[in-house]
């Protein structure tokens, strides 16, 4: 039940603070698409996706409607296509292969564009420990299938906890990076803002690019991310002169009420669609859109600019007050539940670089309190492929080590350096081009190999 008082406060979110349902994805297994007919499986797949999420937009519209909360993106997971691929591809010549995951991944497109949601997630592979014949098909596609398809997003699971590091992944993934931005370089290389490499991937993500379906989920199921910036930094901006105990507090209330809502439109959802609802993101996720940044929420605690020394114990404190209160809201608290700190994305993190207080080491010191990893970070163009491979071990690293989902999402964009304004448009927004090191890592990451998990691994 929902006192009067709750509903007040959660209108006054809504047309004040911009507080919405970030986004209801409904994750659908595809295991049993698989086929050695890559015919057959394509039929499959397409209408698979068409059967089971053909009335998703609708019924979200209709909930969205009857409680008055926007729902801001509709987006669909499935099962990382690697698993199905490898009965398509038995006997069949590389360039051949490859050739078909591309046609998985169009198929997989044009299901999206026909039952009108605007993200698929779930084109990846999951390689912590190793590479299947499938695994290698995929990734090898993965530039020509994001730069020839719209609504596709890929995510490819390189390091866990239990697992380690698999260096020759990130190597393989800095190349991916390259040639993906290459073949979209008419755009800005924004086929990369489509690609992410995680660490301890969570198989009930409901945000792009990373979500995926895993094997472990029931057929169907909706998952829920939830997103309040705007509510966060309008609570902080009222208490100038508050102890961050006292902040913390305020923080954590806020949160609950806005996971109460976001529950309550996935459970609905789920409801009218006939499927298992699954979990509550408790992520604050910002957009460009003015007031909806969380670089701003940081800047209110008293940080001239994000990035500056107490950035990270701020974002600390932020995103542990949403995890306390998000927690007693709901009993099924998943994904990745954290801060996200997607530079373009946010408009306070874009001035923040411009200023040069924000820096891709400051980035990388935040992600270890937080859940999103270095995000939407738009690099020069020439940057190399071991430097790249470089930058997303070590980010693996401090998800392995922390026992975190972390993820990167670096875009080199072709011909610019180093300063240079870049324009995606939409959610992706827009940003500058940050420096990275000028120092070589290439002797380091051509190790290869694997980098064993850590003692925190053996808690059995």
């Amino acid at each position: 039940m929902f006192s009067t008082e709750e509903v007040i406060e959660t209108f006054e979110m809504i047309s004040l603070s911009h507080l919405n349902v970030r986004t209801v994805t409904l994750g659908i297994n595809l295991l049993d698409c698989a086929d050695s007919n890559i015919k057959k499986m394509k039929e499959k797949v397409y209408n698979k996706i068409v059967s089971t999420a053909g009335n998703l937009v609708k019924e979200a519209g209709l909930v969205e409607r009857k409680y008055g909360i926007p729902i801001v993106h509709k987006r669909i997971a499935v099962t990382p296509i690697s698993l199905l691929l490898e009965s398509a591809i038995r006997g069949v010549a590389r360039k051949s292969a490859v050739a078909r995951s591309i046609e998985i991944a169009e198929v997989l497109d044009k299901a999206a564009k026909d039952v009108r949601i605007d993200f698929i997630g779930g084109y990846g592979a999951l390689v912590q420990k190793g590479f299947t014949k499938g695994d290698t098909v995929l990734i090898d596609s993965i530039p020509e299938a994001l730069a020839s398809t719209e609504r596709v997003c890929s995510c490819v699971n390189i390091a866990g906890t239990k697992a380690g590091i698999n260096v020759d992944a990130a190597l393989k993934m800095g190349s991916v990076v390259k040639q993906t931005a290459i073949k979209t370089k008419d755009r800005s290389g924004i086929g990369c803002a489509k690609l992410v490499c995680f660490s301890n991937a969570p198989e009930d993500n409901p945000f792009m690019a990373g979500a995926f379906h895993g094997p472990g989920e029931s057929e169907n199921t909706i998952n829920v991310g939830i997103s309040g910036p705007g509510v966060i930094r309008n609570i902080v901006e009222k208490s100038p002169k508050t102890d961050f105990r006292a902040l913390a507090e305020l923080i954590k209330r806020a949160a609950f009420k806005i996971t109460r809502a976001g529950e309550l439109i996935g459970q609905e959802v789920a409801k009218s669609l006939n499927v298992k609802f699954g979990i509550v993101d408790l992520s604050l996720a910002p957009t460009p859109e003015k007031g909806d940044s969380i670089a701003n929420i940081i800047e209110e605690m008293g940080v001239e600019y994000c990035g500056a020394p107490g950035s990270t114990a701020a974002l600390m404190l932020l995103t542990d007050a949403v995890k306390k209160g998000g927690s007693m809201a709901t009993s099924f608290v998943g994904g990745i539940s954290g801060a996200f700190i997607p530079v373009s994305e946010d408009a306070g993190m874009v001035n923040a670089a411009k200023k040069g207080a924000l820096t891709l080491e400051k980035l990388e010191a935040m992600t270890s309190v937080c859940s999103a990893g270095l995000d939407m970070i738009a690099i020069p163009g020439n940057t190399s492929t071991e430097t790249i491979a470089a930058i997303i071990l070590d980010v693996m690293a401090i998800g392995v080590i922390n026992n975190k989902a972390l993820g990167v999402r670096l875009i080199p964009v072709p011909g610019k350096k180093t300063g240079d304004a870049v324009q995606f448009g939409g959610l992706f927004g827009r940003t500058v081009v940050m420096p990275v090191s000028k120092f070589s890592s290439n002797n380091f990451v051509k190790r290869g190999g694997h980098i064993p998990s850590p003692l925190a691994s053996l808690r059995n």
